[in-house]
């Protein structure tokens, strides 16, 4: 389907083709292939500053894999249960080519059954939180895009510039399930807001704001603490906008996801507080991450000698990814060397 899109206060019309490739009567459709780059994007962030977080990267793939295809399951779970009308079938349900898939549902899905893989492979929970929350900002900030594709989430009427109009918003506000504030008069001939670009700029620069925190992280977990309250805050009051929500009490206007948002945040704001005094004048040091062949010697050696131990190192969160590249190289060659000799 193609859409005719515009943004009269910018005189900009578009045309929007939402199908990218067609296999065999098989259509690949842009969200799908937005959604995907955004998600490749985001690991490969992770897989490259690991090191940063004494993560190893081989052990991160897996954590990664299992994470990322139940953010997948679980942010399709999320949307068709919140969803504001009902489906036809089992098909239409799994079938997320055409959009319908939830942010949430998304984060909850990757750190749940991300914390499980983590546990299996031995990776550093919070230190791991605090490198996907980052891929997260990535991977939302891209994938926004594809609802743009899609000619969906998007606001009630605006008069702002950058205000969007379609067939499809007009169609969709013409429709039953379109949800809306108490007393909010809708008008389907009007431009709307953007708000999965409000949502894509939101995340670009709590991408940026965070990145520049990273080195100045005072404890494991700063960061997707820092995240949950940055993206809270942005969901709540975009959410506000949107007329495709869940309303919780319709009286006013108050959504699922706003919730869902609050206590993220006021959650978020308390932890960090009170986390953040806790360490107060404490460097946060990393401990350097060991590479799968060491970890099975050492599993061997200990299985020889009960007694045996091997003596961590650790670095500063300060600092420069260069000397983590190097210190972790070096601490690897070294304890490849002790666990050879040893066995």
């Amino acid at each position: 389907m193609v859409y005719h899109v515009q943004f009269p206060g910018l005189g900009l019309d578009l045309t929007v083709n939402r199908v990218a490739l067609a296999i065999g009567g098989f259509n690949i459709y842009w969200y799908g292939v937005i959604i995907a780059a955004g998600m490749l994007l985001a690991m490969l962030y992770a897989f490259r500053n690991a090191v940063d977080y004494g993560i190893d990267s081989d052990r991160l793939v897996d954590v990664v894999a299992i994470g990322t295809v139940m953010a997948i399951v679980c942010a399709r779970i999320y949307y068709v249960a919140m969803a504001p009308f009902a489906y036809q079938s089992l098909w239409e349900m799994i079938d997320i080519r055409k959009g319908g898939i939830a942010i949430y549902g998304a984060v909850i899905g990757a750190f749940v059954f991300g914390a499980l893989a983590a546990k299996w492979r031995k990776v550093p929970l919070l230190p791991l939180f605090d490198l996907v929350s980052l891929g997260f900002l990535i991977g939302q900030g891209i994938g926004r895009w594809g609802n743009f594709v899609n000619q969906e989430a998007f606001g009630t009427n605006t008069t702002l510039p950058w205000g969007m109009y379609s067939a499809a918003t007009h169609d969709y506000l013409l429709s039953s399930v379109v949800t809306a504030p108490k007393g909010v008069i809708i008008d389907p001939n009007l431009p709307v807001h953007p708000t999965f670009l409000y949502e894509s700029i939101w995340c670009f620069v709590g991408l940026f704001l965070l990145v520049r925190h990273i080195k100045k992280r005072k404890f494991a977990g700063d960061i997707a603490l820092r995240y949950l309250i940055w993206y809270g805050v942005g969901r709540f009051w975009i959410e506000a906008l949107r007329t495709d929500s869940l309303l919780l009490v319709p009286s006013i206007g108050l959504r699922v996801s706003q919730v869902v948002a609050a206590v993220a945040v006021v959650g978020g704001i308390v932890a960090e507080v009170l986390l953040t005094k806790k360490y107060k004048g404490k460097p946060l040091m990393v401990p350097l991450a060991l590479t799968t062949e060491n970890r099975a010697l050492a599993a061997k050696a200990k299985k020889a000698d009960p007694a045996f131990r091997l003596e961590p190192e650790e670095l500063a969160a300060s600092s420069p990814r260069a000397l983590f590249v190097e210190r972790t190289e070096a601490y690897n060659k070294t304890v490849k060397e002790q666990l050879t000799s040893v066995s």
